[in-house]
């Protein structure tokens, strides 16, 4: 099978840049180390595996080695970024660079200790300060390119998944369905898989990440399959849950019907300005109401873009408010020694009256 090309929509690199620098004025800082390589990414286009990236009031620098010289140009040909070719990890530049700053950013989540005094060293007398999540703050609301690569995403993990549901059967084992999952992803036109393939079957999907095991199905099994398909870097996440040999009647048919109504309870209360701890509420609130809220030891979902996880994160602990184009997964989970597991999880787009569903495999019962 050769996958007809996609059609993307243009993601929105220009400008990126220019919403980043009130951001790190507002942090205090006069310019930004950018050391995280997703973070590069997302602001350059830049998809090498070494670089880091300086931003101040008027200039951006990529700063990498000699192998990505021609890489570097074409991937941030659409920014205003310069780029520098070095041997030396960036030092003399980015020592020249801190000459005439008053205090300098660093990603305090993505510095070692290490860097962090290599850093205060090189930049001395210049002031160097944490930052936490400025650019994670702007990649959580999505551009129409970005929310094209992710539905796209979603609809192969939902091809992939309807060319494998019959192989859920007795007999096949964890790895054989999720490295068959995999490889449906990939023919349908997959760039790659999202993050690795979660199968867990009767006693495993007690365990909400379970690794694929040798274990073959067994009739009555609940089995989890987790999974995501990837393009241009973008990723989407799903999770279904079944029971070999069809959902019947009794306790597992009771558990898959239950964590299916917590879920539509949490995708029910997504829209813009709504609290994210409030789509967890929702998610728990009903699960208690079965009967199930101790079995639902997670949280209820988390941002997915170019990081399968990412911001904004769904939970009672969050204080934010969702906001039109975050992409979001809901996924409550209820696990049960003597039963097993059920998940159900969607990625979705926020809009401003309710939510657009980008993953949309049946959930069959």
């Amino acid at each position: 099978m050769t996958p007809a090309p996609l059609n993307l929509a243009p993601l929105e690199l220009a400008g990126r840049l220019d919403r980043l620098r009130p951001l790190i004025d507002q942090a205090s800082c006069s310019a930004l180390l950018i050391t995280n390589l997703t973070n590069i990414r997302y602001l350059t286009g830049f998809t090498g595996s070494a670089g880091v990236l300086w931003v101040e009031e008027k200039e951006a620098w990529l700063i990498t080695d000699g192998r990505y010289r021609s890489q570097a140009a074409a991937e941030v040909a659409a920014t205003d970024t310069q780029r520098e070719i070095t041997s030396d990890g960036g030092k003399e530049k980015l020592i020249g660079l801190a000459k005439n700053q008053t205090t300098i950013g660093l990603e305090a989540n993505n510095v070692t200790w290490a860097d962090q005094q290599n850093y205060v060293n090189w930049f001395a007398p210049t002031a160097v300060t944490p930052t936490s999540g400025l650019v994670e703050e702007l990649r959580s609301i999505k551009d129409p390119g970005e929310i094209d690569r992710i539905e796209n995403a979603g609809h192969l993990a939902d091809q992939a998944l309807a060319a494998v549901t019959d192989l859920i059967t007795p007999g096949a084992t964890e790895k054989e369905i999720a490295q068959t999952l995999e490889k449906e992803m990939m023919v349908r036109g997959a760039d790659g898989t999202a993050f690795t393939t979660l199968v867990a079957s009767g006693p495993n999907s007690a365990r909400p990440h379970a690794q694929p095991t040798d274990r073959q199905l067994e009739e009555g099994d609940l089995v989890i399959c987790d999974f995501g398909a990837q393009i241009d870097g973008y990723r989407s996440d799903m999770t279904r849950s079944f029971r070999v040999g069809g959902t019947g009647q009794g306790p597992k048919a009771d558990l898959l019907q239950a964590v299916l109504q917590a879920q539509q309870a949490g995708l029910n209360a997504v829209a813009n300005g709504v609290p994210l701890k409030d789509i967890d509420a929702a998610c728990r609130n009903s699960l208690q109401k079965s009967g199930l809220g101790d079995a639902f030891i997670h949280g209820t979902g988390h941002g997915v873009g170019l990081d399968i996880h990412e911001a904004p994160a769904v939970s009672s602990r969050s204080t934010d408010n969702l906001r039109t184009g975050q992409v979001i997964t809901v996924e409550p989970g209820a696990y049960l020694e003597e039963l097993g597991g059920v998940r159900w999880e969607d990625t979705l787009v926020v809009t401003d009256t309710g939510h657009r569903a980008l993953t949309k495999a049946p959930k069959t019962l």
